[in-house]
């Protein structure tokens, strides 16, 4: 937002330099009190300038609206913002300034108005501006103001209404009215245009992390996920400080499009991996969605090694693999009571590859005293006919 303040000191220098020819349409009186007024804020005397002209109570009305005005200025250049509100409603009220700082005069008000986050009495104000903009004056300007107002009292619609009249005005993309109609897009839902506006800041801030962040937030949300992996892809690319759970989304979307290696490979890189017990299980199971077996192994015993829930993968795996001694050490460790039936089935299975058929058919009848099931029976059946055919 341009400085209010300097809007003001703008204005005020107008003011002086012309009153002169304005003082014409004033009594002698009220002509000389002003000038006096004046040159005391030219000598940088503000007080003494806000006293004489406070104690003026015109009995015309021109003039005292004018009296009204050049005070309000005067305050708000001394910081009361109070009465410099007061005292320049009054002047532009009254509807009797219609000399060329009329414009100037109300503008600043409504300036004010909007620095003090009076949103909606600024508006009225503004609205009466957009009918008549002087040649010399910045309709753009005007237009994001009146966006502003109506995004700080979350009018979203009329946001992006007053936008599109700030673009007619100005071609030139900035960041400031991108970041106002983004806020008023993503209120409405309005996802694929904001989509356009995201991608317009990206181009002018390629190394927010924010709109990278949010574009692929949007992309996701309205299914496109292939679009979002490709944003967060070409961000880490060029060098953008994602967050961690940036890129374990890009994880799992990579892991989606079934690319699921790329997907550890990332975790791989993740602040602080190699102490965490989840990271480090996520990074295994995407190795074993890529049947990269033996990494995923060696991710899991590491996993392992931090948090003993996580055995019971890694013994699932092994005895995958053909890992039958490390499996049945591994399957001893886990912990997890839930799991006793399914540990000592497992057993089985490894004691079957290992041909010690005598402990597989004792883990079999300890499975099925925990949890009688058809593969528990299953198992004790096949495993008696073999010791039966062993004689």
């Amino acid at each position: 937002m341009m400085n209010i303040k300097n809007v003001v000191v703008a204005c005020t220098l107008m003011f002086c330099i012309s009153t002169g020819v304005q003082a014409k349409e004033l009594s002698q009186f009220t002509a000389g009190k002003v000038q006096r007024a004046h040159n005391l804020q030219q000598d940088e005397k503000l007080n003494e300038a806000i006293t004489l002209l406070a104690d003026l109570n015109p009995s015309r009305a021109y003039d005292k609206a004018f009296v009204k005005r050049m005070l309000g200025i005067f305050y708000w250049q001394k910081g009361n913002t109070k009465n410099a509100i007061a005292n320049l409603s009054y002047a532009v009220d009254s509807g009797l300034l219609n000399d060329e700082q009329a414009w100037v005069t109300q503008r600043m008000l409504a300036d004010i108005l909007l620095s003090e986050q009076q949103f909606t009495v600024a508006l009225p104000h503004y609205y009466t501006l957009s009918k008549n903009i002087p040649d010399n004056q910045k309709a753009d300007e005007l237009w994001l103001r009146i966006a502003q107002s109506h995004y700080q009292i979350e009018e979203w619609n009329r946001v992006l209404a007053a936008l599109k009249q700030f673009d007619r005005f100005n071609k030139k993309v900035d960041v400031q009215p991108l970041t106002i109609k983004l806020g008023a897009q993503l209120q409405l839902k309005h996802w694929k245009n904001a989509i356009a506006t995201l991608n317009g800041l990206i181009g002018l801030e390629p190394n927010k992390t924010v709109w990278w962040q949010q574009l692929a937030g949007i992309q996701i949300r309205i299914g496109r996920s292939n679009d979002a992996l490709d944003t967060l892809a070409l961000a880490k690319h060029q060098g953008v400080e994602l967050r961690q759970q940036d890129l374990k989304t890009l994880a799992q979307l990579y892991a989606q499009r079934g690319i699921p290696e790329r997907a550890a490979i990332l975790f791989s890189e993740l602040d602080g991996v190699d102490t965490d017990a989840k990271l480090l299980s996520d990074q295994a199971m995407y190795w074993q969605m890529a049947k990269e077996w033996n990494k995923a192994i060696s991710i899991w015993s590491k996993a392992a090694k931090l948090n003993d829930k996580y055995r019971w993968q890694l013994a699932q795996l092994l005895l995958q693999e053909g890992h039958y001694h490390k499996a049945l050490s591994e399957l001893d460790r886990v912990k997890d009571k839930a799991k006793k039936a399914d540990v000592e089935l497992a057993k089985v299975r490894a004691y079957y590859k290992l041909e010690d058929f005598e402990r597989a058919i004792i883990h079999a009848k300890q499975a099925n005293n925990m949890n009688s099931s058809s593969a528990s029976k299953s198992w004790i059946r096949y495993l008696s006919q073999i010791r039966e055919m062993k004689g």
